[in-house]
């Protein structure tokens, strides 16, 4: 594949160098609790019953399957096709970095509403992190009108189960410091596993799959 980075990989990145590195070179390693596992099918079912808003969409993902090196070429190519259209798991790369977002939604003018889903019940620093390196992707391939998280509503009795956030002037203000947590993660994929102890990192914001793997190979710090 011609990408380096996604935007999970990115996120890695922030939480831990190491797992950043493993992530790229050793993916294998990586174990997740059951209790993760259901997480993730939870986060699926959510991000399912907003897509349902959308019936009339094109599903890249169930067209290219595993293929991710061709979702760019697809993507670009349904967008510059004429009229509306509306995409799930739309794929943009730029500069080695692959995103594949939500939902797109493709304006009469050519620009883009794009909304990422997330099942959490209140809009994180990780989500901002989400949205501004998708963000920071896709804009410089298409005209960004509108970036938006949709997470799930705290309230039971509320109206609607999905809060809908506008992040547009928020992911804007974030693209220098995209740009270098980019450089700075695709440094440390070319070097060799960085030497990072365990600590807190590996369970904020979310726990680690490789902390069997780091605490079996403990790395001792320095006293002074």
């Amino acid at each position: 594949m011609s990408h380096l980075l996604s935007k999970s990989k990115y996120i890695r990145g922030l939480q831990c160098d190491r797992a950043l590195w493993l992530d790229m070179h050793m993916p294998q390693l990586a174990h997740y609790t059951a209790e993760q596992q259901m997480s993730f099918d939870y986060g699926r079912t959510f991000e399912r019953e907003f897509k349902d808003k959308f019936p009339e969409a094109t599903d890249i993902s169930s067209l290219l399957g595993p293929r991710r090196d061709r979702y760019a070429s697809l993507t670009a190519e349904v967008l510059d096709r004429k009229g509306g259209v509306t995409l799930f798991e739309a794929g943009f790369e730029y500069d080695g970095v692959l995103v594949l977002a939500d939902v797109v939604k493709k304006n009469s003018d050519g620009s883009l509403d794009v909304f990422e889903v997330k099942s959490g019940t209140a809009l994180t620093d990780t989500y901002r992190h989400d949205a501004s390196v998708q963000r920071y992707i896709i804009g410089h391939c298409r005209d960004v009108h509108r970036f938006c998280i949709v997470h799930r509503s705290a309230e039971q009795n509320a109206e609607s189960q999905f809060v809908v956030v506008d992040l547009t002037d928020y992911t804007r203000q974030q693209m220098t410091t995209v740009e270098a947590n980019i450089s700075k993660m695709k440094t440390i994929a070319a070097g060799s596993e960085p030497l990072v102890a365990t600590g807190l990192h590996c369970t904020i914001p979310y726990g680690c799959p490789y902390t069997r793997h780091c605490t079996h190979t403990a790395v001792q710090l320095p006293l002074f």
